[in-house]
């Protein structure tokens, strides 16, 4: 038995095969929660959507993966993990091809609940693929192409989004799917043995405790999603979802720990290298989507940039990971991973320093070197990470673990992008203000300007009250501006204070090595 480890360092290319069509299926299907951002307004424009109404198109993709998450580990085992993987595939490229040719906005939310549903198992069956099919030694490679695909696919979805939508159109950013799809399923296929489902788990699994998850979970998400733009608390809406979250993961939590085969084990959050781990996923969750959600948002609105102009600044913050991570993960199995994480989370935090500085002309020359520092520092993080939150899993709960890493770093991601909405109309509102005070009619430079404008107009041959009322609306919009990138800057400032202060919390873990060699099997 104790030369079992050793026997297995050998891997078959079929097995490095099927982990690599694991990782394609992650890959894929976290691209897929941010590849509508840049495209949305050519999306909504066809399916006659306000803007309030498409944030919807990206939360029904988000609420329904990071309800499913939870469940993967159970139904990995109902249909076994060959069978489950193909499946949810090929129902994921149906209802990807569907998303394209949605009707109008209900059809597409439909449509991308159902994709949500089918790629959100993608995610953690990826990581569970390493930890299952590889041997320690191996697995370093293994969390390193998981990393990748965890901090690649946010910074990639709004370049290929923007891409694919400015040359051939929006549907086509749901037909590419078929591409890494069809290969998933053939490595799959090739790469993993036929194993038995057991369809009586179904009977058996704990339908009260995933009730109460799908619940609480989903509700949570819509609440984050929908907040900023329902005025928060103050409406009905979000206290109601407010209510059901509360209630769904609470009563979650105490049917799992009551029942004696929970869906998912909830007690690995007792365990603190995992505790730590999780939290650290969250906050790295709300970094990646966090910063992939400012920066488009940022050049379309105020540098003016297209979605293709947007995909070209922002694939810079990916790009370079390809190269980076082999180094990293030859290094985790030499250095102490809370070293490496912390320098993972400082080079994030420059990154996000250094756009905190961003006036009305920055642009693709000044936001070049903050991507390429960013790509340096996220391949450390994600790694290590995935290393601290299976060091020291009993094999028995290494889907569950999986699950709820993945879930974690998902709703970080809601987490930050709503405190960041939230934080940009604030400031927007405190910094109009604050300039407000000096640009007023009482100011003579303010007075001098509008005059100078007033008479350009007249010149132009508009009458003098058009011209002193466009006069007015030029001063305003340069004002407001103004404070949206201040806004921008203070959101970036509060992302790297969040990201500094992981560094801190990383200590809390146990020191952690990669395993490496043939008689790493006590790891």
């Amino acid at each position: 038995m104790g030369a079992a480890p050793v026997i297995a360092e050998k891997v078959e290319l079929r097995t490095w095969i099927a982990v690599a069509a694991g990782m394609l299926g992650a890959f894929m299907a976290i691209l897929d929660i941010q590849i509508t951002n840049s495209s949305l307004r050519d999306i909504l424009g066809s399916l006659s959507a306000t803007q309030e109404e498409g944030s919807w198109i990206s939360t029904a993709y988000l609420c329904a993966e990071i309800v499913i998450i939870p469940l993967t580990a159970l139904l990995t085992q109902v249909f076994g993990l060959r069978g489950y993987l193909m499946g949810t595939t090929a129902l994921f490229l149906i209802f990807s091809t569907l998303c394209g040719t949605a009707w109008n906005l209900e059809s597409m939310i439909a449509f991308r609940v159902l994709q949500g549903i089918t790629g959100g198992a993608l995610i953690p069956m990826a990581m569970t693929l390493v930890m299952t099919k590889l041997p320690p030694s191996k697995r370093a490679a293994g969390m390193g192409i998981f990393g990748l695909t965890a901090t690649l696919a946010p910074a990639m979805g709004p370049t290929v989004g923007g891409y694919l939508s400015e040359i051939y159109g929006w549907p086509t950013i749901f037909y590419i799917n078929w591409a890494p799809g069809l290969l998933l399923l053939f490595g799959v296929w090739w790469g993993l043995d036929r194993d038995k489902g057991q369809l009586k788990l179904l009977a058996e699994a704990d339908w009260l405790g995933i009730a109460l998850m799908a619940v609480g979970l989903g509700s949570l998400t819509i609440m984050l999603e929908e907040g900023n733009s329902k005025d928060w608390f103050d409406s009905n809406f979000i206290l109601t979802f407010a209510a059901l979250s509360v209630t769904g993961i609470l009563g979650w939590a105490y049917t799992s720990f009551m029942s004696p085969k929970p869906f998912v084990n909830l007690r690995l959050y007792g365990q603190r290298n995992f505790l730590v781990a999780t939290v650290l996923s969250g906050v790295i969750g709300m970094g990646l989507y966090g910063s992939s959600y400012l920066l488009p948002l940022y050049l379309g609105q105020i540098a003016g940039y297209t979605p293709m102009q947007i995909g070209e600044v922002i694939m810079w913050a990916g790009l370079p990971q390809l190269f980076i991570m082999p180094f990293a993960a030859i290094l985790s199995s030499k250095v102490d991973n809370r070293i490496l994480c912390g320098f993972g989370l400082t080079m994030f935090g420059i990154s996000c320093m250094m756009n905190a500085y961003m006036d009305a002309s920055t642009g693709y020359d000044q936001l070049f070197w903050s991507q390429i520092v960013r790509a340096a520092g996220q391949p450390f993080i994600m790694l290590t990470l995935s290393q601290f939150a299976m060091h020291g899993i009993a094999p028995k709960d290494t889907a569950s673990a999986s699950s709820l890493f993945n879930m974690t770093r998902n709703l970080g991601g809601s987490v930050g992008i709503a405190m960041l909405a939230t934080t940009l109309t604030n400031r927007e509102h405190f910094h109009s203000a604050i300039i407000g005070q000096s640009v007023s009619s009482f100011s003579a430079a303010t007075q001098q300007r509008l005059d100078q404008l007033s008479a350009a107009f007249i010149s132009n041959g508009i009458d003098p009250a058009t011209a002193a009322d466009k006069a007015l609306g030029v001063i305003d919009r340069i004002v407001r501006r103004e404070a949206f990138v201040m806004a921008y800057n203070d959101g970036f400032v509060i992302m790297a204070v969040f990201l500094f202060a992981c560094v801190g919390a990383l200590f809390f873990a146990d020191k952690v090595k990669a395993p490496s060699g043939a008689g790493a099997g006590a790891h």
